[in-house]
């Protein structure tokens, strides 16, 4: 099941402890990995739906992501870097899950610069290694202003936060770029580009409304997009945790 829109102010979330054995994080790690290279390499967003973390009162939310003074990205509920990542937008009151996982390993470029706030999208590049047929990573986006979330595959790899780090996501009020960065001589770059159309109720895994297709726009000209904040890259601070647990020395 993916995760649903939910409003900050009437969400009740209960979880469960992600600490009960010694070797649980083991098998969490475990976990991860086996979901990352399963059904072919398959990349999905159901872990967010393992509430694995339990809430601690001394452990603020972070902004891992802004993209102005009311829109970004909290991660809460979490140990380091990994936990809960929502959606915020305080003035339409939205805090909307994405995703369980650390979404800070994304070591590429992030644009929203949608003018009408509408078009929203997340990357993730989790830090595992996809053995045999490698891993379909996904992205996270929204149409309809953050109020719900729907995935779409933009890469394979075989070590996502590293691949990562030769990506861009710019996003415009119709659609989204990805750019893959290529050198393939030295100092020469070749720019990878598709448009993905974005619209009402769009889902980019199925076929598109009458009008709308995928852009192949290599090495030519992308708009001027940047994030209002100024901010570009994802961050998360991981020396931060919960007082309950061990802290690093």
């Amino acid at each position: 099941m993916k995760p649903k829109g939910q409003n900050m102010n009437n969400t009740t979330m209960s979880y469960t402890s992600w600490r009960q054995k010694t070797g649980m994080v083991g098998t969490i790690l475990l976990a991860i990995g086996l979901a990352g290279c399963a059904s072919q390499g398959d990349m999905t967003p159901d872990l967010a739906n393992m509430n694995i973390l339990r809430p601690s009162p001394d452990l603020p939310p972070q902004v891992v992501y802004r993209i102005d003074d009311h829109r970004y990205v909290s991660l809460e509920n979490y140990d380091s870097c990994y936990g809960d990542h929502y959606y915020v937008d305080t003035r339409l009151g939205l805090h909307t899950k994405i995703w369980t996982d650390n979404l800070s390993e994304y070591r590429g470029r992030l644009v929203n610069a949608d003018p009408t706030g509408m078009n929203i999208v997340i990357p993730s590049a989790p830090a595992i290694t996809c053995r045999d047929k490698g891993c379909n990573v996904r992205l996270a986006y929204s149409t309809d202003a953050g109020r719900s979330f729907k995935y779409k595959q933009y890469m394979h790899s075989f070590y996502p936060t590293k691949d990562s780090e030769n990506y861009s996501v710019l996003v415009a009020q119709d659609g989204f770029y990805v750019v893959k960065t290529h050198e393939y001589a030295k100092g020469k770059i070749d720019n990878r580009v598709t448009k993905f159309p974005l619209a009402s109720g769009i889902d980019l895994e199925k076929p598109y409304p009458n009008g709308l297709h995928d852009e192949y726009l290599s090495n030519k000209p992308l708009p001027p997009l940047h994030t209002p904040s100024g901010q570009e890259r994802l961050s998360c601070d991981a020396t931060i945790r919960p007082s309950s647990l061990p802290q690093a020395k």
